[in-house]
């Protein structure tokens, strides 16, 4: 899910010597790190996928997938995994590492990755038009799943008992839960790693986890951010011959002369939040962590808060690229650009025309000072994809969305929901209930979709204990445990 939309995020850049922050933290988990295992048994291949699975049009175009053959058990020819993907590009790196892997070599699975349509190679048309967009929802994503799997049970003559178990992470791992709810026919169970399932427009909730996970380092942390933020939004409504925001945090694009109000000086705002946002939800998974940036926060040592504050920025954002800009005009030039040779485009039409997940900071505890409303968001839409994309639109999307897969109370059986405390997405997704066949592991001290990877020596033993358990589940699904 970028954010909005998430991730780890990936940078636009606006220039040579300035960068420009993309407002849609992509949310999908970062590939494995580690070099690719060399297998013979892993290939890239391409389906020919139906476009509208809607209608009796038959177009069609080529989907990429990959398939890894190392541990399937020939004798018993019926365990098959599938990995969704998700809002980006898949890689072949998911296809000899991560957990799943594992539980592949323990069940004699044989293994699949299936890109998702607009992402990636994976592109129905030569370009990203508005036009062509309305064939990506989720609808038409799970019908390619459900078409794939057919194909797949025919063209490896699997039997009539075949098993598949689908995995996804973040985006993807909503895309899991809502496959098994939609075609149970096709799928035995699913693991739903970081899912968020609740579409809503105004995902304030992604930053109140943000500042509780800056609180369990220290309150000092979240105090002096606070504080910080504080001096920012003086400094916004009385610029000083002395100091000003430009000179602080070495903006591309003067600030002083702006409407404050303007979504200009909102994107600033977003800006700095998302240096925050993007370290804590892949706690652990990056170079830089949560206590990195509150031991900057807490330093007495280095200046008043609001210089601390751009230090924080500066380690995060990197200072190679020169100054930051948070150039709204410019992000929106960049969105209405139609090739296909990125992503954000594609996603944050799914956020206007599905679910929102809109990550505001205009809190009332000022934790982010004058922050950003929804509007900033609901304007892009209209922006960049036409005047209709408004709030009123998005939100019967939203609710449209929200329907169809039934949000937190969706209702379906042999699916298992993984979220770590961390991870500022488990507040839309599903950490408790009461259902016996689709159990919630809510992990304490882990971020965005920590349980795909694989086992670490310092690993905590709340991870390892809830990796055990969806081991545990896939084998009653598959009805040998």
């Amino acid at each position: 899910m970028k954010t909005v939309l998430l991730i780890c995020l990936i940078l636009y850049f606006g220039g040579t010597d300035c960068k420009t922050r993309s407002r849609f933290l992509k949310h999908n988990p970062p590939p494995p790190k580690r070099p690719l295992k060399s297998s013979v048994h892993v290939s890239q291949s391409y389906f020919t996928q139906k476009l509208d699975h809607e209608s009796n049009d038959e177009t069609t175009w080529s989907q990429k997938y990959f398939v890894n053959t190392e541990y399937f058990n020939t004798a018993v020819n019926n365990v098959v995994f599938l990995m969704l993907g998700g809002e980006g590009e898949a890689y072949d790196s998911w296809m000899t590492y991560g957990t799943w892997v594992v539980n592949a070599q323990k069940y004699g699975a044989l293994l699949f990755q299936l890109e998702h349509r607009f992402y990636g190679e994976s592109q129905p048309f030569s370009d990203l038009s508005t036009e062509n967009l309305r064939y990506l929802s989720t609808a038409q994503a799970l019908a390619d799943a459900a078409n794939f799997i057919k194909a797949m049970n025919q063209q490896y003559s699997l039997p009539s008992d075949v098993k598949w178990i689908v995995f996804g992470g973040s985006y993807a791992g909503s895309l899991a839960a809502w496959l098994r709810l939609k075609y149970p026919d096709l799928v035995q169970g699913a693991v739903s790693s970081s899912g968020p399932l609740l579409a809503k427009l105004d995902f304030y909730e992604y930053f109140q986890v943000v500042t509780e996970d800056l609180a369990t380092i220290s309150q000092e942390c979240v105090n002096n951010l606070t504080t910080a933020m504080k001096q920012v939004d003086d400094l916004l409504y009385n610029p000083s011959d002395d100091e000003s925001l430009t000179n602080i945090f070495n903006l591309c694009e003067p600030i002083e002369s702006l409407d404050v109000d303007g979504f200009e000086v909102a994107n600033f705002y977003t800006t700095l939040a998302d240096a925050f946002a993007e370290v804590a939800q892949y706690n652990g998974l990056l170079e830089v962590t949560i206590d990195n940036l509150c031991d900057i926060l807490t330093d007495q040592n280095g200046g008043k808060e609001i210089i601390r504050l751009s230090n924080v920025i500066s380690t995060v954002y990197g200072t190679q690229n020169g100054c930051l800009s948070y150039d709204y005009a410019n992000y929106v030039a960049y969105l209405k650009n139609t090739q296909t040779n990125g992503d954000y485009r594609q996603w944050i039409y799914q956020t206007c025309t599905e679910y929102g997940w809109y990550q505001t900071t205009n809190r009332d505890d000022k934790v982010f000072g004058k922050g950003c409303s929804v509007d900033l968001y609901t304007n892009l839409c209209a922006e960049v994809f036409g005047q209709s994309f408004n709030e009123t639109f998005i939100n019967a999307q939203i609710d449209r969305t929200n329907a169809n897969y039934g949000g937190i109370d969706i209702a379906v059986s042999n699916v298992v929901y993984v979220h770590g405390s961390l991870d500022p997405w488990h507040a839309v997704g599903l950490t408790e209930t009461t259902n016996p066949d689709s159990p919630a592991i809510y992990v304490e001290g882990t971020s965005h979709c920590a349980n795909m990877y694989e086992t670490t020596v310092n690993e905590l033993p709340q991870l390892t204990a809830a990796k055990n358990e969806v081991d545990r589940l896939i084998g009653v699904w598959l009805s040998l445990n």
